[in-house]
């Protein structure tokens, strides 16, 4: 456990494709989370046309887009964004978006420090063990 009572993961080298991953099915998005002592790093899938809702959180947190294309809103500021473009949300800044296209908007979030808050917000969503996921797109 790390001192903000996280639990820190104990592998090294891994792929998403041998994470479990959580789906919230009502905001048509999937996640894996992995855990260090001072950031947590989150895959998150959102299906086209999904919305990433508008909400705010006391920490950082830094994004890439990996694939898709993004509506995006960071405070005052809105933006598409395809592969490669990127955020940064300081804590306590609103941010959120909508997926453009009919591609899924796979992107990377890391989050300083690693809390509990985000473990619970994993907690909320039913999980997927890793040999059920079908692929990139989230199901439902």
């Amino acid at each position: 456990m790390n001192e903000h009572g996280a639990e820190i993961t104990s592998q090294r080298i891994f792929s998403w494709d041998e994470l479990d991953a959580v789906r919230w099915d009502d905001e048509q998005v999937d996640a894996q989370i992995v855990t260090g002592e001072h950031m947590h790093l989150i895959r998150a899938v959102y299906a086209p046309g999904a919305t990433y809702e508008m909400h705010s959180h006391p920490h950082e947190q830094f994004s890439v887009l990996l694939s898709g294309r993004l509506r995006l809103t960071v405070g005052d500021e809105t933006r598409e964004i395809g592969p490669g473009g990127g955020w940064y949300a300081p804590g306590g800044v609103p941010h959120g978006g909508e997926v453009l296209g009919d591609e899924p908007a796979v992107f990377l979030d890391v989050y300083s420090p690693a809390t509990t808050w985000i473990l619970d917000q994993f907690a909320t969503g039913r999980r997927i063990p890793a040999g059920e996921r079908t692929g990139a797109e989230p199901q439902g």
